[in-house]
């Protein structure tokens, strides 16, 4: 932690800029007019000022930033663009993302008398942040900015929002003052502390893993925060364990190794639903046992011996009651377990284990390998064998990721994977975001034409910026996702229903190429690879228009009635 620093005279601007740098900021994400001082000092310390075409895009990309770098993301608007910010709001905090919005807002006397495009900000941001401030004094912004970068990284990391007055920002902005502008760099990553667990609630746990048949480990999003592959799997391979998976865990243990048990819960495989289900005892790690992850809370069944590692100490138990709590780091809590635990093979279990994911690998073999028109898993395949060896694939919701989040596989310790926590649209914006943050590795975007669409227009910032990603767009036309449910509804009746799932035709080859960005059309699944290819080549942003069937059904998982 560096000691205090009370500075010369200087701006408001002058202090948040050296403010974020110190904080290891390389990128802030931002809709015009806002904190224009900051914005001209940012430039002077060598950070990278993202000008975007929607706030929704900004915090979407604050977000991919944080999750690809591991540090704090920041994105700003100005007063009339809060509740579009607020709105992006919602995947970063629920997917646990560290990012810091501002936010302009009119200044007292201005409040409660019907200002033009004012809103009450602290109700619109007040359910996706875990912490919110008024910087109304230029006193309070360095002690706020502290607070803000502290708040967003520490315990469950979750975004944070600061509102500055006047709409724009620039009353503190412009005020000249000698700022107190000490940093705590430790706060401009997460996690910014590894607590140690308690070792009476190891010795616990150590003592039901020994009197277990069938312990199975779930790992989740807090362990990939953690960073715990060595831990995680130094545990499974001493104690004889299945490792199953949330989507926000895919990559932390490669798809080849004996202990895989596949993606668990409601967009995950029926192996990992049956293991879980099947398991005595389930370790999770890093989880807060979601409806997503537990399908619902079926998987695992009710009274199954739980213990549960987590920086939070809030997430223990919520949702399975007599759970043995291990509050600490994931990766120190993993560690400290495999050294008390006793070894055990468990070759039994782990042979059952196996053969459930050998089934669920059976039935995904044999959906339609045609090459034209190719299904979304045929696509899949295709690019599980070409992806690169340190890609970063960021995945939408719902189809997306079902097909990606089981058919694309992690077969490389340096491949890594992101999906969106529930916001259709997010992923082309926060691969913008990822690429900032991990600007030598190649990212690879798998999403829709419909989630596609949300935010297409933010070619033209990745383009600008020199931004250069691949967008693999899964071209089907439609929504397809709602497809079996808009066809029950309908039932023998007659009528366009195509109207609540349709789309027109559109060459999203042209429409790249109108941004000057790479793009192309497959038709056929052996024309990808060589496409593909072509796109990482480039040196500009592609897209690959890749049409597909759109009556192909993402396989849904097995779950308890």
């Amino acid at each position: 932690m560096s000691e205090a620093t009370i500075t010369p005279t200087m701006t408001g601007g002058r202090c948040m800029a050296e403010m974020w740098k110190g904080y290891g900021v390389s990128h802030v994400f931002f809709v015009d007019a806002i904190l224009r001082r900051a914005m001209v000092e940012a430039e002077e310390l060598g950070i990278k000022r993202i000008l975007t075409h929607s706030e929704k895009a900004a915090a979407y990309m604050a977000d991919g930033y944080a999750r690809a770098s591991g540090r704090v993301g920041v994105c700003m608007s100005q007063s009339v663009g809060a509740a579009n910010l607020a709105s992006g709001l919602q995947d970063p905090y629920l997917a646990q993302s560290p990012v810091i919005a501002i936010t302009g807002c009119h200044t007292a006397p201005m409040q409660h008398r019907n200002s033009y495009q004012e809103l009450n900000h602290e109700l619109l941001f007040g359910g996706v942040t875990k912490f919110h401030a008024k910087i109304e004094t230029p006193e309070q912004l360095p002690f706020l900015l502290r607070q803000a970068f502290r708040e967003a990284s520490t315990g469950t990391p979750r975004p944070v929002h600061l509102d500055i007055v006047n709409h724009t920002g620039e009353l503190i902005a412009a005020s000249s003052r000698a700022y107190d502008t000490t940093c705590e760099p430790e706060y401009g990553q997460y996690p910014p502390h590894r607590p140690l667990p308690d070792p009476v609630a190891i010795k616990r746990a150590a003592a039901a893993i020994k009197a277990s048949e069938r312990p199975v480990v779930v790992v989740d999003r807090g362990a990939i925060i953690a960073g715990a592959r060595e831990q995680l799997m130094a545990l499974a391979r001493k104690i004889g364990a299945p490792v199953c998976i949330s989507l926000d865990a895919k990559g932390i243990i490669l798809d080849s190794d004996p202990l895989y048990g596949g993606a668990v819960g409601t967009y995950g495989s029926s192996a990992a639903n049956h293991i879980v289900c099947e398991a005595d005892l389930v370790i999770f790690a890093g989880s807060n046992t979601g409806d997503m992850t537990t399908g619902a809370w079926k998987v695992p069944k009710a009274g199954t011996q739980v213990i549960q590692i987590d920086i939070d100490p809030i997430e223990l138990g919520r949702n399975y009651p007599g759970t043995i709590g291990i509050h600490s780091d994931v990766a120190a809590g993993l560690a400290a377990l495999s050294a008390e635990a006793s070894s055990a093979k468990r070759e039994s279990w782990l042979a059952t284990a196996r053969g459930h994911l050998a089934e669920w690998n059976k039935h995904l073999d044999a959906l339609p390998q045609q090459e034209q028109p190719m299904w979304p898993s045929r696509l899949c395949a295709e690019l599980t064998e070409i992806l690169p060896n340190d890609a970063i694939v960021i995945s939408d919701t719902g189809y997306s990721a079902q097909w990606s989040g089981n058919m694309i596989g992690m077969t490389k310790p340096g491949q890594t994977y992101h999906r969106a926590a529930g916001s259709l649209g997010w992923s082309f914006p926060a691969a913008i975001g990822a690429k900032c943050g991990a600007p030598d590795k190649p990212v690879v975007v798998f999403t829709g034409d419909g989630g596609f669409y949300y935010h297409a227009m933010e070619l033209e910032t990745a383009r600008r910026w020199g931004i250069n990603l691949v967008v693999v767009l899964n071209n089907n036309g439609g929504l397809a996702q709602g497809q079996r449910t808009i066809n029950a509804a309908y039932g023998n009746r007659a009528g366009r229903k195509q109207e609540l799932y349709e789309f027109g035709k559109f060459s999203f080859e042209n429409f790249a190429q109108q941004f000057d960005c790479f793009g192309a059309t497959v038709d056929k699944a052996s024309d990808f690879a060589k496409t593909f290819k072509a796109a990482l080549a480039a040196n500009k942003p592609a897209v690959i228009d890749v049409r597909t069937q759109f009556t192909a059904i993402a396989p849904d998982p097995w779950l308890p009635a």
